[in-house]
């Protein structure tokens, strides 16, 4: 019996033994496959999809057609590399990241411009601090602008007459001038139709092709990513860029679902030397009143928006009466666009610490002379030291569908 015992034993080892080379085997195969599915997963989330209405959304996107790429318009162009050319080992660039530019518009109590004021007649505070001026210029310089127009269905009645308007600006423009091309509506319906270009036939012609699209107007989203796309465009942190960047928003004003809040969008543009004009179809907002009281509060918030979003920028904001009032709306916004002057110091406070400072310009009385307004963004955010980020992160929106933006003609 002892010797039976001990041979079963040794056939129960040699059984485990078997067992266990198989169940490794097994293993092997299992994770491989698990791998491969993983891989193909992985390809799969990649493609463009609707996120779960359980999930949190995710950020807004602004997507470039690439069939509407042309000569010059260069998207990938980084602050680093600000004409898109590849640098050689050995390659320096010229950065300096404490000067400060102002784009300042002069106007008198009637808004009349004035073009001959001296650099040493300018005063430039900051946080009430005045500040040495580098220069001051008044020479032509190449405006890189983006077009954002609200196509939703509150705009129905004025799409026409916006469509002349938007070609009328993009006529106007001058050699060295680039422009791109921006619907909206909800925030996955953020459209570039045209990235930056010269081209002003394919831009008329893009423009002629708009049409009424559905979704809750997405105001703050579209100004976001419009603004942060034309601040980087060939950014160039040297005193020799002088390109003047402007942002120039068609719509009725009336935020219904943006991904973004507004202290976010204004923490954004503070970081962003963009002027914004606008031109608020805001008036509708009260024939379309449900209860009188309602509508009212509705149309003073976009009134608001707007306002806040031109004059921190030193951009201009327009609310016409009528429709007629729109050529010579675009006449009046591509005239400031370009009779302003440039001017640069380098701030006392040198701290790269991320805070808020407030900006202001004046000019000296001149004897015999009419008051002399100076207009520029109100304020700027100092760099962090390294570069990080001053915009903060944005917090999860309450849940729904959001899809990544497309582009393309209307189908």
């Amino acid at each position: 019996m002892k010797n039976f015992r001990i041979n079963l034993n040794g056939h129960t080892r040699r059984a485990w033994t078997l067992f266990g080379a198989c169940a490794l085997t097994l293993a092997f195969l299992i994770l491989s496959h698990g791998g491969q599915a993983q891989q193909q997963q992985t390809q799969q989330d990649s493609r463009p999809r609707r996120v779960d209405p359980s999930a949190s959304p995710t950020p807004p996107k602004l997507t470039t057609q690439p069939s509407s790429q042309t000569p010059g318009a260069n998207p990938s162009a980084t602050p680093a590399d600000p004409d898109g050319v590849e640098l050689d080992e050995g390659d320096t660039i010229k950065v300096d990241t404490n000067l400060v530019n102002l784009n300042v518009r002069v106007i008198d109590r009637n808004n009349r411009t004035f073009n001959d004021v001296r650099q040493d007649e300018f005063r430039i505070y900051e946080d009430g601090v005045l500040q040495k001026i580098e220069f001051a210029s008044k020479e032509e310089v190449p405006i890189s602008y983006g077009l954002a127009i609200d196509t939703s269905g509150s705009l129905r009645s004025q799409l026409p007459q916006v469509i002349e308007a938007g070609k009328t600006i993009v006529d106007s423009n001058k050699e060295g001038d680039e422009t791109f091309l921006v619907t909206f509506t909800s925030s996955d319906k953020i459209e570039t139709i045209v990235d930056f270009t010269p081209n002003k036939n394919e831009l008329k012609e893009r423009i002629d092709e708009l049409y009424v699209n559905s979704g809750q107007t997405a105001v703050v989203d579209a100004v976001y990513l419009s603004a942060e796309r034309v601040a980087q465009y060939k950014k160039s942190n040297d005193s020799d860029d002088r390109r003047r960047r402007a942002l120039i928003i068609v719509t009725d004003g009336e935020d219904r679902d943006s991904y973004y809040k507004q202290e976010q969008l204004f923490a954004r543009l503070r970081e962003d030397d963009v002027q914004i004009y606008i031109i608020g179809f805001v008036n509708e907002l009260e024939d379309e009143k449900s209860g009188i009281f309602i509508r009212k509060s509705h149309k003073s918030r976009a009134v608001d928006l707007l306002n806040r979003m031109a004059k921190e920028t030193g951009g201009r904001a327009f609310f016409p009466a009528s429709l007629s009032e729109l050529p010579g709306i675009a006449t009046e916004i591509t005239r400031d666009m370009r009779t302003q002057y440039v001017i640069g110091y380098y701030p006392t406070n040198e701290r790269k610490d991320g805070t808020y400072r407030a900006i202001r310009v004046t000019i000296g009385d001149a004897t015999g002379r009419d008051k002399r307004i100076a207009i520029t963004r109100s304020g700027r955010t100092a760099p962090r030291e390294g570069g990080a980020p001053v915009t903060p992160a944005p917090k999860p929106a309450p849940s729904r569908n959001v899809k990544p933006a497309t582009t393309g003609r209307k189908p």
